[in-house]
């Protein structure tokens, strides 16, 4: 092992930065030279990349975002696409990959794994904390406490005007950040993409509340939270490469449907990609640390096709594609005890 390839894809996050930083620091003390590959798997079709040192990642630890840039580039999609990402990984004389993502860029990493790029080890990397075989994603922890923030910013708006209040935060198949941050900033309803929005029950809750005398409520939607038609609400109805919509809108047909029923004045607070950017939290920076230098790890001892995962309190690896089978999602004994809170 003597040349490794780090690339970050799909959406970014805190704590990408951490991890570079740490497969560099800890390839270096094993005589690797890494290089970056820019713009995730794009940068691998486009041999596209830059030399990672410790000059290089000086400085990039309390730092949002990647250094070495993202997209949601899909090489199964593009013509040629995955002929050229072996072609490169030739060229540029890699003995392994590491790809940091989530469930898309770690899919790709799988798919590659089995055809062809036999040297590729995973990093989780998601807000949504919704890839299985770990019990935490980097990135996941910072959302939370930001999208926790602005719902107890909100409180403090709502009961001043005697006003509901809708949260929209992010969650595309998976309601993490939608039932932790409502279970932690107290509010009065949480609606998530795994349990269908019953619009009775929720004006029934507002309703409620105000008989007992609470002017206010606030109301915590994921993006991905459907009516019980079952269709998301979407910015645009065009897919990525990966076949995903761009979703948006879900807070604002809420709002107007609470309104309408119960009568109470009603506002809209889109939190989207403030939960993405910025510092991470301690949490993601060790957490990202722990995941960059089992990854080096796994490439010394040869464990290629598996991804560094958290287990309890320990970082242990799980096969790739296990991590990228199926989503892991709210189940019903945590959404409950969230419910016991609503109203």
């Amino acid at each position: 092992m003597k040349k490794v390839g780090i690339l970050t894809g799909g959406g970014d996050c805190p704590g990408l930065n951490p991890v570079i930083r740490a497969v560099v620091r800890k390839g270096l003390l094993e005589g690797y030279e890494i290089i970056g590959i820019r713009n995730g798997w794009k940068g691998l079709i486009e041999n596209d990349t830059m030399p990672l040192t410790i000059d290089t990642v000086s400085g990039i630890l309390p730092k949002g975002g990647t250094i070495l840039g993202t997209s949601r580039t899909n090489p199964y999609k593009k013509e040629n696409g995955v002929e050229k990402v072996k072609e490169n990984f030739s060229k540029l004389g890699l003995d392994a990959l590491i790809a940091v993502g989530g469930e898309d860029t770690l899919g790709v990493a799988a798919k590659l794994f089995k055809d062809g790029i036999n040297n590729v080890v995973g990093v989780p990397k998601t807000i949504d904390n919704d890839l299985s075989c770990t019990d935490y994603t980097f990135g996941f922890d910072t959302a939370l406490n930001v999208a926790t923030e602005c719902i107890d910013r909100l409180h403090t708006t709502a009961e001043s005007h005697h006003r509901i209040i809708v949260a929209e935060v992010m969650g595309r198949h998976a309601g993490w950040i939608a039932v932790e941050s409502g279970i932690a900033g107290g509010a009065d309803v949480i609606l998530i993409p795994e349990v269908p929005i019953d619009l009775d029950e929720v004006c029934a809750i507002v309703n409620k509340r105000h008989q007992r005398g609470k002017t206010f409520s606030i109301v915590v939607v994921a993006e991905g939270a459907q009516f019980k038609e079952g269709t998301f609400v979407t910015q645009e109805q065009k897919l990525d490469d990966f076949g995903h919509v761009r979703l948006g809108g879900i807070g604002e047909k809420l709002g107007q449907e609470i309104e309408k029923r119960t009568g109470f004045e009603t506002r809209v607070s889109v939190l989207g990609h403030i939960q993405r950017g910025g510092s991470p939290t301690a949490f993601d920076r060790v957490l990202g640390t722990r995941f960059g230098v089992k990854a080096v790890e796994l490439l010394k001892e040869k464990k290629f096709g598996r991804m560094a995962a958290l287990s309890g309190n320990k970082i242990v690896d799980v096969p790739l594609g296990d991590a990228v089978k199926e989503l892991k999602t709210v189940d019903k004994e945590f959404y409950d005890i969230a419910k016991v809170f609503f109203g």
